[in-house]
């Protein structure tokens, strides 16, 4: 030990000093704690534990480990010895082992390679796969065109017999038809991306196509034809031919000249169908119209004769609970007992029951038949056989309209085309006659009228969505609308020019000039509250203008105020009746009329007041105005007056309202009316009366000793009620 320390301490021999590292102890960086450390792990050891505490000799314990060691290292010896062969064996089984394994890693490599190779070989089968999926789908497609191609160009046999021998009112023929279109527009359709197979099949197809534009050319024709035959309804083989209506589509698509010939044929046929109809109507309806009609000097300023009096012989002011009295416009009342029949008459001012024309009933009812009316002697206004005519054309054109559309396949301007060409020359045959009616036609209601029917059918046309026929309406009522207008202005201008002093004797009762002007506008505004115009409405405030006028001028022809109020509270009174019956309520003519009768009741009720008590009026008016003013003082000179009315009123009341009843009944036709203003001039002498008594009631008169004679209000109230009459 202490030679091997000193070889370790460095010898001569070596240059330089041994690199010991961490196991250097000299070295600066050994570190005592962790030799502490080790000895300590050391000292843990259970040998060594146990060694420590026996108190053995380390060296001595040492040396009994080594031999043990030794003695262990024999007798292993010698077991490996006694196994030789059992290890030799196990050496020979190894051996054998890494044989077989070596041949299974080399048939594992063979398997693998093999393996390789089929991978390879099922990708090449996905593709070739792929590549016949893709051949299968391109021939079925390619089968599937060409069997639609086939389909489309070969020509069955059934569909030759159809169109050969079928008549063509056959249902199969009709299918083998449209089958014999279809294969015709896929030939054309092939033929233009250069299929060569289409000259196999195109010269059976353009055979048949022949033989079926000849049998349909015939078949259409010979319907056409018959339309011409006389006495024939042609609407029932007009709507034989839409169940054919594929007829003239296959003639468009497969032979456009045909096609042509057909449209021109029908268009021809029907245009001289349809004239010849309302031809020979219009004249037959002509026939059945009043024989006498209003003439240019029909008009509201005219005087009034026994050939010209167009106004029903009824009070046409009455009102519902009034007395039904006949009122003459004159003297010579027998004239009127003259009056025309009905069945060649018409009224010009008054509405009556043609109104009803408008109604949505007698509006859509059937048209008129000549014939009849004549057998029966009925005779119709103008505005009735108008809205017949008008219905008629209405009912036809819309039938003519829709059939065209759907027949010839037409619509929006090429449909307005066709129809005009078919129904052009009626259209114009009926204007030119009624432009050549309305030049003698002097009837504004019925002018009117007609013009409320061209808006209603308008509107059914609308309805109906038939267009063709909205130029004819406007036309229509660019006739009508000048001719009422200047009807209208006529008729102003005939009131205005009115001179009251050629219109011989005058009374009080309702004027004929103002009964034929309240007739005729209720009726025009009762017939414009359904479709309001403004124009229409400000000719007839120019005309109410101009009667205002002619009232106040023919009661200036009567020499005392009482008979003017009396005439003007007649007149108003009747137009104001007449009006409220046909026109609205709070329509401007009710409510201008409803403030000139109150005014003129109110001025001539203060008029009608005034003979028999205008002391005591003029008294209370005066007695009044001093008390307002502070002068009350001065009525204490006025007893003997105050006296003399009280005594004068108590004596002659009675009479005087008896005198006031009886004038009033024999001014006013009518009744109500009468009886309405006399209760208000009984209330206002009621109100002056007490009045009367509340100036009476002042300190000044307080003490006069007439007031013993004045009449008690309530006593007075009820006699006056028994001068109330009741009708």
């Amino acid at each position: 030990m202490e030679e091997e320390e000193g070889s370790l301490g460095g010898g001569p021999g070596l240059q330089e000093p041994l690199q010991l590292g961490e196991l250097d102890i000299t070295s600066d960086e050994f570190i005592l704690d962790e030799v502490d450390v080790h000895i300590q792990a050391n000292l843990e050891d259970e040998l060594v534990k146990e060694a420590l505490k026996t108190g053995v000799d380390l060296r001595h314990y040492s040396k009994q480990v080594e031999l043990e060691l030794q003695q262990i290292e024999q007798k292993s010896i010698r077991d490996y010895i006694q196994e030789s062969e059992n290890i030799a064996s196990l050496h020979n089984q190894i051996t054998a082992c890494d044989a077989v394994l070596e041949r299974m890693e080399q048939m594992l490599g063979a398997f693998q390679s093999d393996l390789s190779s089929i991978s390879s070989e099922i990708r090449t089968l996905q593709e070739q796969s792929g590549a016949m999926n893709i051949r299968l789908r391109n021939r079925q497609a390619v089968r599937g065109k060409l069997g639609e191609l086939v389909d489309g160009l070969v020509v069955p046999s059934a569909l030759v017999t159809a169109i050969l021998e079928a008549p063509v009112t056959e249902p199969r023929f009709l299918e083998q038809l449209q089958e014999l279109d279809a294969k015709a527009a896929a030939v054309r359709e092939q033929e233009a991306r250069g299929t060569a197979a289409c000259a196999d099949v195109r010269g059976v197809l353009d055979r048949l196509r022949v033989k079926a534009v000849t049998k349909i050319r015939e078949f259409i024709l010979q319907k056409i034809y018959s339309f011409r035959k006389p006495m024939t309804n042609y609407q029932i083989p007009q709507t034989a031919l839409l169940k054919y209506r594929f007829f003239y589509q296959f003639l468009l698509g497969n032979e456009r000249a045909t096609a042509k010939e057909i449209r021109d044929e029908y268009v021809e046929t029907l245009s001289k169908i349809y004239l010849s109809y309302y031809r020979s109507y219009l004249g037959r309806l002509m026939k059945v119209q009043y024989e006498e009609v209003a003439e240019k000097d029909d008009l509201m300023g005219m005087e009034d004769t026994a050939k010209k009096d167009i106004l029903e012989l009824r009070n046409p002011h009455a009102r519902p609970g009034d007395c039904n009295l006949t009122v003459f416009p004159d003297s010579d009342s027998s004239r009127f007992f003259s009056k025309p029949s009905l069945r060649s008459r018409n009224t010009i001012f008054t509405l009556g029951t043609r109104g009803s024309v408008i109604s949505p009933t007698e509006l859509e009812a059937p048209i008129l038949v000549p014939h009849t009316a004549q057998r029966g002697e009925q005779r119709y206004p103008f505005e009735a056989l108008f809205r017949s005519q008008h219905y008629a054309l209405l009912d036809n054109s819309c039938r003519e309209y829709l059939f065209i559309c759907e027949f010839f396949v037409v619509s929006g301007p090429a449909a307005h085309d066709l129809f005009h060409a078919v129904m052009g020359r009626t259209l114009s045959m009926t204007l030119k006659h009624l432009e050549s009616y309305l030049t003698d036609c002097y009837d504004a209601i019925a002018v009117f009228l007609c013009i409320h029917i061209v808006l209603r059918f308008r509107n059914i046309a609308a309805k109906r969505d038939v267009p063709a026929l909205d130029r004819y309406w406007e036309q229509v009522l660019a006739l009508l609308w000048p001719q009422f207008e200047l009807i209208l202005e006529m008729n102003v201008q005939s009131v205005r020019s009115t001179d009251p002093q050629r219109l011989g004797g005058l009374d009080t009762r309702p004027h004929y000039i103002t009964r034929r002007y309240a007739e005729f506008s209720s009726a025009l505004v009762s017939i414009n509250q359904t479709i309001p115009n403004e124009r229409t409405m400000q000719l007839l405030g120019q005309l109410q203008v101009e009667v205002e006028n002619f009232v106040l001028r023919v009661a200036a022809e009567f020499s005392s105020r009482k008979e003017q109020l009396v005439f003007l509270i007649n007149n108003y009174d009747m137009m104001l009746g007449v009006l409220m019956e046909r026109a609205a309520d709070d329509s401007k003519e009710v409510e201008s009329f409803q403030q000139l009768l109150n005014a003129r009741t109110q001025e001539f009720i203060e008029e009608l007041l005034s003979p028999p008590f205008g002391g005591l009026v003029a008294f209370v008016k005066e007695a009044e105005a001093l008390i307002e003013r502070g002068q009350a003082e001065r009525l204490r000179g006025e007893e003997a007056r105050v006296t003399q009315l009280i005594r004068g009123f108590g004596s002659s009341w009675k009479s005087s309202v008896e005198s006031l009843s009886q004038d009033v009944m024999r001014s006013f036709t009518n009744f109500r009316n009468g009886t309405s203003i006399i209760q208000g001039a009984l209330t206002q002498l009621i109100q002056l009366y007490h009045r009367f008594h509340r100036v009476l009631s002042q300190p000044q008169l307080r003490a006069l000793p007439a007031r013993a004679e004045l009449i008690n209000i309530h006593h007075l109230m009820v006699e006056l009620k028994k001068h109330k009459p009741n009708f």
